[in-house]
């Protein structure tokens, strides 16, 4: 029979793995509290880095329906349920693993992906979503711009040509 705390903290988990758009598993061998306290900062506030139990943590995860971590569970695990933007996280974890290189970043899953730790990597590499949406309204923007001189040409040169023919025309009737 569960014991009535690890079945709360096993709900909790699930919880987390359910509400959250990605879960990053991390080994944290040789951080210390502060580096562990600066690390939570770095993540951002969308982000919750939690120092978990394998086994309630995998338990936690397959009842969430995620049963491709399985293998990554062993040795001190800790998790970043990140609930907004995960490209934030990603750098965040990234960049913090650079200055600290005993932070191992082991996989984890997004929109219920399983990604791989060069996944995280790779999405760490992408700019956030707030960057990529004024990109694509700028490139939006000039097409309209490119559109409109286009119409807006086209009656201006249909006037200059008839123009052209009116004066071609009264000088051929005006040589006859």
């Amino acid at each position: 029979m569960a014991r009535p705390d690890k079945a709360a903290a096993v709900a909790e988990l699930t919880d987390k793995f359910r509400s959250s758009n990605a879960a990053v598993l991390t080994e944290y061998r040789g951080l210390t509290v502060a580096q562990l306290k600066e690390l939570r900062r770095s993540l951002g506030a969308n982000a919750q880095y939690a120092v978990v139990k394998n086994t309630l943590t995998k338990i936690a995860a397959n009842e969430a329906g995620i049963n491709t971590l399985d293998d990554l569970f062993a040795g001190p695990t800790a998790v970043a349920f990140v609930t907004g933007d995960p490209v934030e996280s990603a750098k965040g974890l990234r960049d913090f693993a650079k200055d600290n290189p005993n932070l191992v970043i082991k996989g984890g899953v997004l929109d219920g992906k399983a990604l791989s730790a060069d996944e995280f990597k790779k999405l760490a590499d992408l700019e956030s979503r707030e960057v990529l949406l004024s990109k694509l309204a700028g490139a939006m923007k000039g097409k309209q711009s490119q559109a409109a001189s286009l119409f807006q040409a086209l009656p201006s040169k249909f006037v200059r040509t008839a123009e052209a023919l009116r004066v071609k025309k009264e000088a051929q009737d005006g040589a006859a």
